[in-house]
């Protein structure tokens, strides 16, 4: 009978269906929608002037071994041209370019208070795993290549995001490495 039942098809399904439940993520998927939208939510609030500051919906995949990585498009300042104002004077050009530059800083800011958050969150994955969020900022054509980043990195461990936590922020600078491109 133990013969039969180790090589029925039946025996076989079981246990290659065991196996996939032993190789699934260790991120639910549920759980890293969820802190898509939070994270999407955190920069749709930023700045109340800029309804378009998010260009590209956060996206978030757990690598084994490595951690959880999240990406977002954003353009912190909008052009303005409208059915009314069509086109931009240089003046204008000028203005938008540098309302972007100034709100690199406080994007920054709201990308590590997320980074911190979502560590609690993902308690599945290992405290020495990274969770990382990268950030494309959107140029317009016409605006000039420079004075702020096209990407921001920013990455740390889940413990020192933790330990941040725990110290309601103070050291968040220290644990959070943050590449500029």
């Amino acid at each position: 009978m133990k013969t039969i039942l180790r090589t029925s098809p039946m025996f076989l399904i079981l246990v290659a269906a065991l196996g996939a439940v032993a190789d699934a993520p260790r991120v639910a998927r549920p759980l890293l929608r969820t802190l898509e939208k939070g994270l999407d939510e955190r920069i749709s609030r930023l700045w109340p002037d800029n309804p378009v500051a998010l260009t590209g919906a956060a996206r978030g995949v757990y690598l084994e071994g490595y951690g959880v990585v999240f990406t977002t498009e954003i353009n912190t300042a909008s052009e303005g041209i409208s059915l009314m104002h069509t086109s931009l004077t240089p003046q204008e050009k000028d203005k938008v370019h540098r309302q972007k530059i100034d709100r690199v800083p406080e994007l920054k800011k709201a990308l590590k208070e997320a980074l911190v958050e979502s560590a609690a969150a993902l308690d599945a994955v290992p405290l020495d795993e990274q969770i990382v969020i990268e950030a494309d900022l959107d140029r317009y054509g016409w605006e000039a290549a420079g004075g702020y980043p096209a990407e921001i990195l920013l990455q740390s461990t889940r413990r020192k995001l933790l330990e941040v936590k725990q110290a309601k922020g103070a050291g968040m600078d220290l644990a959070i490495r943050t590449t500029e491109q």
